[in-house]
């Protein structure tokens, strides 16, 4: 994606982008808190011989390059979980385009103690914003269709919350949080489950939903096409097609026929989801954008105010 169309803001037309929603400022402030008790245990021992007490900076977190801002509650977090006293401004909003030299957000307060929060807040501010411009670039690749772009559990442990929020603010949307959420089966689930037949899948199915609250989601994954037919029969709500070419992807939507929301899964990456996208599915969903996702460059300057 250009500088220019990370300035245009979020892709217009087509269906809504999820509702971002911050994560709670609870956990916000756990995640942040562990991340600076893991850079600074014992305090900043550099600050302590280096910076004199009573040393005040001005600061500003600088864009390096252009990219979808994510982490406002991040940065207030970790410089006020460090010194109260530090002023933070946010300059962008949470799934806001910026450019290459953007001040992102200003800093005001004991030099120290800017210093000390740097790289925690940097850390996973350059991460999320990472995450969200990527999913940008997946979002944007599938215009003009219905598609959905999704993420996965696949997730760094500990800021699984933060990552999906990240996900949110590039216009993607959210799969199953955890384990506990929904009724995912998958291929491994279907190996034990299928031994004695297609019925005998029917039938497994059928009784599992049946346990089920009305509310919860059930999603089955296929890899082959011949699958499907005993799924479906199962009234599940989704059926996830893994690693299918273009042409069984084609195939699988007409046989679903609207009878459960499909989703395509499996070798999903930005040169692909186009052509994935247009077979149909509704629901397009990725690991690259979590797992794969660089993180962006960012910058913290400031000058010393006596």
């Amino acid at each position: 994606m250009t500088e220019a169309q990370h300035r245009s803001g979020p892709p217009v037309g087509g269906a809504p982008g999820p509702l971002v929603q911050p994560p709670p400022a609870a956990v916000v402030d756990r995640i942040v808190a562990s991340a600076l008790e893991e850079d600074a245990p014992w305090g900043d021992i550099t600050c302590q011989v280096l910076v004199p007490d009573g040393l005040r900076a001005s600061g500003s977190i600088t864009a390096r390059e252009a990219g979808i801002f994510c982490g406002a509650s991040i940065l207030e977090a970790a410089f006020r979980l460090t010194d109260p006293s530090i002023e933070v401004r946010i300059a962008v909003r949470d799934g806001e385009s910026f450019g290459s030299g953007t001040v992102l957000a200003t800093l005001d307060g004991p030099a120290a103690a800017i210093l000390t929060a740097e790289r925690s807040a940097l850390n996973l501010v350059q991460r999320l914003c990472g995450i969200a411009t990527l999913t940008r670039d997946f979002v944007e690749a599938v215009q003009g269709t219905d598609a959905r772009v999704v993420d996965t559990r696949k997730t760094t442990p500990g800021l699984r919350v933060l990552e999906r929020f990240a996900v949110r603010c590039g216009g993607g949307f959210n799969h199953r949080f955890s384990l506990s959420d929904a009724v995912m089966a998958k291929d491994n689930h279907l190996a034990l489950l299928s031994a004695d037949g297609p019925a005998a899948l029917t039938e497994r199915l059928r009784e599992a939903r049946a346990r089920l609250p009305h509310t919860v989601h059930f999603e089955v994954e296929v890899d082959r096409l011949d699958q499907i037919d005993p799924v479906l029969a199962a009234g599940v709500d989704t059926i996830l097609l893994d690693n299918f070419s273009l042409q069984d992807l084609a195939a699988g939507v007409v046989q679903i026929n609207g009878r459960a929301l499909v989703e395509a899964s499996g070798n999903v990456r930005l040169e692909t989801i186009a052509a994935i996208a247009r077979t149909g599915v509704d629901v397009i969903s990725s690991g690259a954008l979590t797992h794969s996702a660089r993180a962006l460059d960012l910058g913290l300057d400031f000058i010393p105010n006596r």
